[in-house]
């Protein structure tokens, strides 16, 4: 007898005997290698020698094109796939995490969200985060558009890696919103028992409910299943490289938590009557961080033919003094430069030591307790749809929650 997903069976390998559930095949699964969820619950991909079924059981696969039933008391919330570890496929034969391929594969991983919500369902693109391009963002930016004319929320299931930079486009690119739109993600892929994909999801699901009119990141607080953090699209930064938590608001408090209910910290932009799209973004800027030993050549190829650029200084905000002749060329030419702090925490001052004065004289503009990423986004949204005087003036100035109105301490 052969045996099916769902029986209980023990595997003989080269490396030892395993015991676990056997389970279904997925499109990148090999087919020299088996599926088993062990005892404790993680899954793993095997070459096994030899199997015997030790309890026949059965296997029921959900239906992915089944009727989703709809309810006339709940809001409608669409969901636009991007890609990532929150919906992905594990190929056990390398280890490597896929992107779902459809729409439906993330929203029956969690089957409460159609409890909270009708579902509108789609998959833009499938990428890994690292991919991200600013030419998606605007592919976002545009679809997020369309969908509010139907859905009372968007929920927009994203990589990691670059989900703090998406969030911080869409925040500049919608300056105003008919429902919110929330970016989520998952640290640990779903046939994990730690995985955080199906917290983190439902969570992003309440606040597309609420009446918040921003672009905003919803991730885990804690390390535990404890709550999540509701985190402003330009106040939000990826803080570690794998804890469930590895999300953090800079420089601010979070805007709020979720839980079973949603509770909101602090003031934030409400809904509005419809969503106003920006989306020209000039690709012409540049991100440079400063370092000690950084010489001329290399500063000059950074700001060749760029139409602003955002520099990392050390500190306060600074840099060598030996480059400030190749910004000031910079500057006269036409390149709108801004200065931010590589130390994240705190915020820019030019005016404590004379390097920082000199900075400021040939007309760097210094941009108070603003993240690097957000910065150069801001910049290139400016620059994409405005002239480059009202871009110089813009920049400095809070548009959506980018910089403090008062230091605060967060650590």
């Amino acid at each position: 007898m052969h045996p099916e997903p769902g029986d209980y069976v023990e595997v003989r390998t080269k490396k030892g005997v395993f015991k676990g559930i056997l389970m279904p095949r997925n499109r990148f699964s090999d087919e020299n290698v088996v599926i088993l969820k062990l005892d404790n619950g993680y899954n793993i991909g095997i070459v096994p020698e030899e199997i015997k079924i030790i309890k026949k059981g059965h296997f029921e696969k959900k239906s992915h094109k089944r009727d989703i039933p709809r309810r006339d008391y709940v809001p409608t919330i669409s969901f636009i796939g991007t890609g990532g570890t929150i919906a992905s496929y594990v190929d056990y034969r390398t280890g490597a995490v896929n992107p779902a391929l459809t729409a439906e594969d993330l929203v029956f991983s969690v089957p409460e969200i159609v409890e909270e919500c009708n579902v509108r369902a789609s998959i833009l693109f499938n990428i890994l985060s690292e991919d991200m391009r600013p030419e998606y963002w605007i592919k976002i930016a545009r679809k997020v558009k369309k969908e509010l004319s139907h859905a009372a929320g968007v929920v927009i299931p994203h990589g990691t890696d670059t989900m703090s930079y998406t969030a911080a486009a869409l925040s500049f690119m919608l300056p105003e919103l008919s429902g919110p739109v929330v970016l989520v993600g998952a640290q640990r892929s779903s046939d994990r028992p730690s995985s955080d994909a199906y917290m983190n999801l439902l969570s992003a699901v309440k606040v597309a409910k609420t009446d918040l009119g921003e672009v905003a990141v919803v991730m885990h607080a804690t390390t535990s299943d404890d709550y999540c953090h509701i985190h402003r699209g330009t106040r939000v930064r990826k803080m570690h490289t794998s804890r469930r938590d590895a999300f953090k608001s800079i420089n601010t408090q979070p805007l709020g938590k979720v839980n079973k209910e949603v509770v909101f910290f602090q003031d934030y932009r409400k809904t509005g009557d419809e969503t106003v799209l920006m989306d020209r973004m000039d690709e012409k800027v540049s991100l440079i961080y400063y370092y000690p030993g950084m010489d001329e050549s290399t500063l000059e190829s950074l700001l060749m033919d760029m139409h602003g650029a955002i520099i990392m200084g050390t500190g306060l905000g600074h840099v060598g003094t030996h480059l400030l002749p190749i910004i000031e060329k910079a500057v006269k030419d036409g390149t709108v430069v801004g200065v931010v702090t590589q130390c994240l925490y705190g915020r820019v001052n030019l005016n404590v030591y004379s390097t920082g004065r000199k900075l400021k004289a040939v007309g760097v503009i210094p941009l108070e307790d603003m993240l690097p990423e957000v910065a150069y986004i801001k910049l290139m949204w400016l620059l994409g749809n405005y002239d480059i005087d009202t871009a110089k003036s813009l920049l400095s100035k809070n548009l959506r929650g980018e910089i403090s109105d008062r230091r605060m301490i967060t650590w």
